[in-house]
């Protein structure tokens, strides 16, 4: 073996072993998907607006506890380390979240230093991001923006506009029902108990300063629906409220959102739920399931969701590929876990693919209506190579979670997460910031080719129940090849550089390595040119400590920009496209492995960089668990390349 092999089979060794140590007894592993300080921001002023301190002073102590320790010494905070102005929208959010919690108040130092930070920035009515007007507006610090006073009844009620609902993706709508529930009354949440943020007022507009977000004509039509409700008004109401309590989840959570559940709560609020009432008491209960308590500090993080399925398929694929025997016991209680979160329960996914039944997996662990695709092939995969003739795992299991992920399949021939043909293309007049990638669910490279990389393993689609589940008009799916025209559909995507933009990862190293990956998995047609093209794109823009890093900054610049440091999960992406690839330059791979090898041992921020898309421009996560699956992954992909590991697959 030489140093670089005996490097890579150390650090795979060291990766099993933390892994082995970490699995929950159920199989599972618990992992937290941490993002930035605006979920953290909600739960506080939630809190504090319902005036449950006492009982949860201790958990109160330790956000507010993870908020101050993100401040910069500019007196802002930021999404991503190298955010180099700082993020308007995280400092509103942080300093009105310390304020609400009682552990700062106005004069101390790290207050005034956000004060003048924000105020440097423009202050409030500089405020961009929907979530961050939302949290504002909801609690009374500035009115209502006017592009989110649109009368409920205008989305639940198909006859008032052509903009339907369920053209949204559904965590828009998750977060949109009850935004447009507060927004059309006059109800404010936490009146009288949250501190006030008039200095933070640039001027003397108190109101957001937006450019005008949509064509005249339909503002026209938005501003006479805002002076006033429709009689549909209270029915309309009625079914927002049944909205959300249809999607709510055995913990309580609105489809296991923790922002949309702190959004349902206030809505709730303002049509006259009393706080004590039960279904807000299980929301909150909900909502304090996904606090992540960090184990070495004294800091705690509402996650957005948590990532509890993805991560356990996605661990046990990895520990798989590194050689873990099938029989082992953390690769049969992982794919026991997975068998019994296979979903039964139809969701909103139904409207556009009706004639398949339910048979995915969600993302997180209670997750009983919302699948997606990508957790779905994941844990198909696992339970594929590890469950065999398990009793727990059946034949008829297998084909329904294989028929759910086939059926959502776009007629583009990409898969999307969530839906099926998600859109309208009026969905374009909501247009605030990055509102096309937040509102809508569209078929997204990185998804497909890892669909790609899933179908190379597990067969190929059947056309005459997979022409059922699209729903042909005929009923028949004449001489399609689905994998063809997925991979006809990649190349199509790639950009002039030769990349490949990746929507749930950042962002061009994460799509042209999985699209290479699935491309080369299924041998696409016509796709040696493009694949030498991402092969020199990825080398192009590889470090020179061998490495790979691309700045968050990437996904709302809309091209490549460069980190200026190595990731090891963007480097892990990098290098499972060039090792895909027959001809890809072993010097260059042995740098790269070589450079893996010394970020996991260092372990240092470059490890906690938020790698994960959410919502562009707001939200970014870091995945705890992203440390251990792309470079388990691609440890063992090069052991078996260069070292003679033979692969069981």
């Amino acid at each position: 073996m030489t140093d670089i092999l005996q490097d890579a089979a150390s650090c795979a060794a060291m990766l099993q072993q933390e892994l082995l140590e970490g699995q929950s007894s159920d199989g599972a592993w618990r992992l937290c998907a941490e993002s930035g300080v605006m979920s953290d921001a909600f739960l506080l002023i939630l809190l504090q607006s319902l005036g449950r301190q006492e009982g949860d002073r201790e958990l109160i102590r330790r956000v507010a506890a993870r908020i101050a320790a993100a401040q910069h010494e500019d007196g802002g905070w930021r999404l991503y380390a190298d955010q180099q102005k700082g993020h308007l929208e995280s400092s509103v959010e942080a300093y009105y979240a310390l304020l609400a919690s009682g552990s700062y108040v106005y004069g101390d130092p790290a207050m005034v230093k956000a004060r003048r930070y924000i105020l440097s920035m423009g202050g409030l009515g500089e405020v961009r991001a929907m979530m961050t007007q939302v949290l504002l507006a909801m609690t009374g610090q500035l009115p209502w923006p006017r592009a989110l006073r649109i009368p409920v009844e205008s989305l639940l009620a198909p006859s008032w506009l052509p903009l339907n609902l369920f053209d949204l993706s559904g965590h828009a709508r998750a977060h949109l029902v009850p935004v447009l529930m507060l927004s059309s009354g006059s109800f404010t949440l936490g009146k009288g108990r949250l501190p006030k943020l008039e200095e933070l007022v640039a001027g003397e507009e108190r109101s957001f300063r937006l450019p005008p977000l949509m064509p005249e004509p339909l503002a026209g039509i938005v501003n006479a629906l805002a002076t006033g409700h429709s009689p549909l008004y209270p029915a309309t109401l009625k079914l927002a409220e049944r909205y959300m309590l249809d999607r709510i989840e055995p913990n309580g959570t609105l489809l296991t959102y923790s922002t949309a559940t702190i959004l349902m709560i206030a809505a709730l609020l303002s049509i006259g739920y009393p706080p004590e009432h039960e279904t807000i008491a299980r929301a909150l209960d909900g909502i304090r399931s996904l606090v992540w308590h960090h184990p070495q500090s004294e800091r705690s993080h509402l996650q957005i969701a948590d990532s509890t399925v993805w991560d356990t398929a996605m661990i046990g694929n990895s520990l798989y590929e590194s050689g873990l025997p099938t029989a082992h016991p953390a690769l049969q209680n992982a794919a026991r876990y997975l068998a019994a979160r296979q979903q039964t329960v139809e969701g909103d996914w139904k409207r556009r693919n009706p004639n398949v039944k339910p048979g995915g997996w969600g993302f997180s662990n209670i997750n009983t209506r919302y699948p997606d695709v990508d957790d779905s092939t994941a844990s198909l995969l696992l339970l594929k190579r590890v469950a065999g003739n398990a009793p727990y795992w059946s034949p008829e299991a297998q084909e329904r979670g294989s028929k759910w992920v086939w059926s959502m399949q776009n007629r583009s021939s990409g898969w999307p997460a969530f839906e099926r043909e998600s859109g309208s293309s009026l969905i374009g007049l909501i247009q605030f910031e990055q509102s096309a990638q937040i509102l809508t669910d569209p078929p997204t490279v990185d998804l497909t080719a890892r669909t790609l990389q899933w179908a190379s393993q597990f067969g190929a689609p059947l056309p005459g129940w997979l022409a059922v589940a699209l729903n042909e008009e005929d009923g028949s799916h004449p001489e399609m090849d689905t994998i063809s025209k997925a991979a006809d559909w990649l190349l199509t995507r790639q950009t002039q550089t030769g990349s490949w933009l990746g929507r749930w990862g950042i962002c061009y190293v994460h799509g042209t390595g999985a699209a290479m990956t699935g491309l080369l998995a299924v041998k696409a047609q016509r796709s040696a040119a493009p694949l030498y093209r991402g092969m020199n794109w990825l080398l192009s823009v590889q470090n020179r400590d061998g490495g790979w890093g691309e700045s968050c900054s990437s996904d709302v610049a809309g091209e490549y920009r460069a980190l200026g440091a190595s990731t090891p999960s963007q480097t892990a992406w990098a290098l499972e496209g060039l090792l895909a690839h027959p001809h890809a330059p072993q010097s260059e791979i042995e740098r790269g492995i070589a450079c893996l090898c010394t970020l996991l041992k260092a372990n240092d921020w470059r490890s906690r960089y938020p790698a994960g898309g959410a919502f562009p421009g707001h939200v970014y996560l870091d995945y705890h668990s992203s440390r251990y699956i792309w470079p388990l992954r691609v440890l063992s992909q090069y052991q078996k390349r260069y070292g003679g590991k033979g692969d069981k697959d």
